[in-house]
């Protein structure tokens, strides 16, 4: 067997084949293959609705059935997917339902290969409606998408679109399902002709291998990320950076990226643009946090909706009635140093602030007027609304006296109490990598001020150590260096805070804290 490939400037291939078309797929494909099409009310697989399904069976090569359905989605069909497939409401109103097709489309995907163009999509519709009616279903999909990156690299388009347009296909139904998983095996059926067995076979099991990677995403980035702690950054293909986050393990974390975007709109939105990742190694979870946040803060990545700078914070500073009853009282707090004194919590914003107290009044029994959910802390012996409803203890109307009130009101608030700076003055962090090679993080009042560049900086800033540090010079030619912060910062905080209150997290992380006095007032440095 002989043949030709001509590459035209019109994204077409022409063929000149010296045998007849090929009637069977190749060796190389799997064995048993299910090819599957799902029409949809829109593209959030844990909320829009599959309206339409079209499959075919193939084994050894061969197709052994055909099965398409109209589906009853139980919910509006959007105008623009009735442009677009052309199935309108009344189509689908008599139609049968998901649950009940169910097991007549389970008894075609078991035990076959999950096929699809862009599989991501249609594999994360299929297993959320299972899913929704208490059935099971887990495949390896093999992407078709990814199946023509791999064989036809020399083209920069890979949609169904592209495919049909390059092959010369005729399609007499666009947008409906099994026309166009018909376009998948005649995509699979052309393929067979001009690659080996081995050649296919050797894309498949990759594709398998590694099936829940990005259609964009070559996994030879993925082969080069590391086990390691650290910070990593997704990017689409223009090179704009779409994500920001860090792990333990950045290998692991990114890999259950992908593994569980079917399950989140923004995620799986996200992964079908991420074209390439990088990364930066830490020395532990600690230095990654910190990392994270600062970069988040620095570069705002498209998909990354917290962590954002704020300019202001909200507090709850708590005060005394005329009939004794403490109210939490909320209070913007400007960045800078932190007065703890009678003060809970910090809060990005005043609704999130009536978020927490509404929660808080619903499990401790507190009172929605004298929190200020109901009216403005008023104080005139009326009973609350949620009093006629026993979701209040009656301290609205003076049936709980203020002693019991204002001890439930402390006890629920207990975990918001501002933490007391518990040393004299700033610490130097120790941080110890996976090479026992030692980073430095000097720290003060709950603010992360930088990480050192060398140890003469300690010394620099007027610092000393009080006791129990031989100094080594830290690795810096490879340490990250993190911007310095003279303010405070929520986020920073809070890591803090997760930290260094919790003697099992420093130990896990091989972190060490060294007070430090100022120069004028630390002993001779020894």
């Amino acid at each position: 067997m002989s043949y030709n490939i001509d590459i035209q400037e019109t994204d077409q291939i022409a063929f000149d084949l010296d045998d007849k078309h090929p009637t069977k797929l190749s060796e190389g494909m799997p064995d048993k293959l299910v090819l599957i099409d799902c029409e949809t009310t829109g593209g959030k697989p844990t909320y829009h609705r599959i309206i339409e399904i079209g499959l075919i069976v193939v084994e050894n090569g061969e197709i052994t059935d055909t099965w398409e359905s109209i589906i009853n989605p139980e919910q509006h069909l959007p105008p623009n997917i009735q442009q677009l497939t052309g199935i309108a409401p009344n189509d689908l109103r008599h139609a049968p339902r998901f649950k009940d097709i169910a097991d007549v489309l389970l008894s075609k995907l078991n035990g076959r290969v999950f096929t699809a163009h862009n599989a991501r999509f249609d594999y994360g519709f299929i297993k959320n409606e299972f899913s929704r009616i208490g059935m099971s279903y887990s495949a390896k999909p093999l992407c078709s998408v990814k199946f023509s990156r791999a064989l036809y690299p020399q083209f920069k388009r890979h949609g169904l679109d592209n495919i049909i347009k390059r092959f010369g296909f005729r399609i007499d139904n666009r947008h409906r399902a099994f026309d166009d998983a018909k376009v998948i095996y005649d995509f699979f059926l052309q393929s067979s002709k001009l690659f080996s067995d081995h050649d296919i076979a050797c894309v498949c099991d990759d594709i398998m291998e590694r099936s829940t990677l990005p259609t964009q995403l070559s996994s030879k980035v993925i082969d080069e990320l590391p086990k390691m702690p650290g910070v990593y950054y997704f990017y689409d293909a223009k090179g704009k950076l779409l994500y920001v986050g860090k792990s333990v393990n950045i290998r692991n974390r990114v890999l259950n990226h992908f593994s569980q975007d079917y399950k989140n709109h923004k995620d799986l939105k996200m992964s079908a643009l991420i074209a390439d990742i990088s990364y930066e190694t830490t020395a532990s979870d600690f230095s990654a946090q910190l990392l994270e946040s600062q970069e988040i803060k620095k570069l705002k990545p498209l998909f990354n909706h917290r962590l954002r700078k704020v300019k202001n914070l909200y507090r709850l500073v708590i005060e005394t009635n005329e009939s004794g009853y403490a109210i939490p009282v909320i209070k913007q707090q400007e960045l800078g140093a932190i007065d703890i004194d009678n003060h809970f919590g910090l809060f990005r914003s005043f609704r999130q602030v009536q978020n927490k107290l509404k929660a808080l009044c619903d499990a401790h029994q507190l009172c929605f007027r004298l929190i200020g959910l109901e009216g403005k802390n008023v104080d005139d012996g009326k009973a609350c609304f949620r009093y006629q409803l026993k979701k209040c203890g009656g301290a609205c109307c003076h049936q709980e006296p203020p002693e019991a009130y204002n001890k439930r009101l402390e006890d629920a608030l207990e975990d918001y109490q501002q933490k007391i700076w518990p040393w004299p003055d700033a610490i130097l962090l120790e941080e110890k990598d996976n090479e026992s090679v030692s980073h430095f993080h000097l720290i003060k009042d709950w603010v992360y001020v930088s990480k050192l560049k060398s140890i003469d900086e300690l010394f620099d800033r007027g610092y000393q150590i009080l006791k129990g540090l031989t100094l080594n010079e830290p690795y810096f030619q490879k340490n990250t260096v993190y911007e310095e912060t003279e303010c405070f910062d929520l986020d920073m905080y809070f890591i803090l805070i997760r930290f260094l209150m919790n003697p099992e997290m420093m130990k896990i992380n091989r972190i060490t804290v060294h007070p430090l006095a100022s120069a004028s007032l630390a002993p001779e440095w020894e």
